[in-house]
């Protein structure tokens, strides 16, 4: 009843509107999996390859030569092979590819088939995909980071910051949490129309308001926090994504200015903010002075990908006092990770599972980032679909955080909604880590 039948792929859309790939895996006892693969707005430049088409059809954006691939080359090559054996399945299909970065198949090819015959395996086994995945030991409800102010490349405003999130860790469920979050991200909503300000939303359901400053953006949360009935800090914190590869000034996207003899040096411009030339010093100076002034317990991609200087600098003056998130530094890849862990870069992991293109690399960058102390957070992507695997590998792995953006389409909320029922489901067993989950930061 495990042994994998059929493979098979389609054509379906994502949250913004562009195809992506689908998975279904088929057992021969009839019981079947599947699994959607999301894309990302802002990408790290070492992520796994995600193969699209080219040309005119969709904008060049289909996914037809990823289908061709699970249908022709994948499909035949895991017919036959048992489906619980998920690390074996994984390698044959890295194998299968042949190359760094999953290229050649995609690594949305490989991805869908390898959660599909996840799902498929779990549902054999009578298991949720929780359950299957992360044991008896799966008890444990992740911290949401609500993503309800836009910036950056997900929204078209003048803010430079790409995500203000609502994280709501005064809480002994992760119902209430969640409820934290909704009621105060409709205050929100209000306290921009008070101010006439647009409340149109980005690509993960937050409000994407043109600013002055990006720490207006994060007064705003602030007096949408209280304005709610909650207290700043003690109940409910803020994290940003920065996405400091978009802030990189455009003449240093190749690599930074170099004087002879002297490391490259990458400058920022906060473009909102009439902000350019700064050093990596001097976005570490104001972080440093946000984090005083505000409740701030997690900051990702808070510098470029490739400003390794500048993020041992960023780790050894805040990774004390804040979560610094590797994001585009580390691509949920374990031997980038495992670098970056030597170099004391960060102090925890975003963990996209198309980043890397395989569920038990995924698995074993969340593993290697708990062998370190370093925290992890699961994560969505902006483009999106109805897909809930991320919230069952949040509960899976423990890690006690999950990003899956504003309590706003259904693409979104489909995660919350499935981390509310598996919460029902452990009645009695299940744990929310609240603060705890946030272990260097003070109130």
């Amino acid at each position: 009843m495990f042994c994998i039948e059929e493979i098979v792929a389609r054509e379906i859309l994502d949250s913004r509107g562009n195809p992506t790939l689908e998975v279904d895996c088929v057992l021969d006892g009839g019981v079947g999996g599947r699994a959607a693969v999301p894309s990302g707005a802002s990408t790290g430049s070492r992520e796994a390859l995600e193969l699209r088409d080219g040309g005119k059809r969709y904008r060049g954006k289909g996914v037809g030569r990823a289908i061709a691939n699970v249908l022709d080359e994948i499909a035949p090559l895991l017919r036959g092979m048992d489906a619980r054996d998920q690390a074996r399945i994984d390698r044959a299909l890295i194998e299968l590819d042949g190359t760094p970065g999953k290229s050649r198949l995609g690594a949305n090819a490989i991805l869908g088939a390898s959660l599909a015959v996840a799902r498929a395996a779990a549902e054999a086994s009578g298991l949720p995909l929780y359950a299957y995945v992360g044991g008896p030991a799966a008890t444990i409800l992740p911290v949401p980071l609500l993503n309800v102010l836009n910036g950056g490349a997900h929204a078209d405003n003048s803010v430079d910051i790409q995500e203000f999130m609502l994280v709501p860790l005064g809480f002994d469920r992760f119902a209430e949490a969640l409820r934290a979050g909704v009621e105060i991200y409709h205050t929100l909503k209000d306290v921009l129309k008070k101010q006439g300000m647009v409340t149109a939303v980005g690509d993960e359901g937050g409000f994407a308001p043109n600013l002055r400053s990006n720490r207006e953006a994060l007064d705003l949360l602030m007096q949408a926090i209280e304005a709610a009935g909650y207290t700043p800090g003690e109940q409910v914190a803020l994290a940003l994504d920065a996405a400091a590869n978009e802030l990189v000034e455009p003449e240093q996207e190749s690599g930074g200015r170099k004087k002879k003899g002297a490391p490259r040096e990458v400058r920022y411009a906060l473009a909102g903010e009439g902000k350019s030339g700064l050093a990596s010093g001097d976005l570490v100076a104001l972080y440093s002075e946000w984090i005083a002034a505000y409740p701030l317990v997690s900051i990702e991609d808070g510098l470029a990908e490739n400003d390794r200087a500048g993020w041992r600098e960023l780790t050894r003056r805040l990774g004390e006092r804040v979560q610094l998130v590797g994001d585009d530094l580390f691509v949920t890849n374990p031997e980038i990770l495992a670098q970056g862990i030597a170099d004391g870069l960060a102090n925890a992991l975003l963990v996209k599972v198309n980043q890397i293109g395989s569920l038990t690399e995924t698995l074993e960058a969340v593993e290697m980032a708990k062998t370190h102390a370093y925290a992890n957070i699961l994560s969505h992507r902006s483009g999106e679909t109805e897909d809930t695997t991320i919230a069952d590998l949040a509960v899976a792995t423990r890690c006690g955080q999950i990003k899956t953006g504003a309590p706003c389409r259904s693409d979104r909320v489909a995660k919350y909604n499935r981390l509310l029922r598996i919460e029902e489901e452990l009645e009695g067993v299940a744990a929310y880590r609240g603060a705890a989950a946030f272990p260097r930061w003070t109130s």
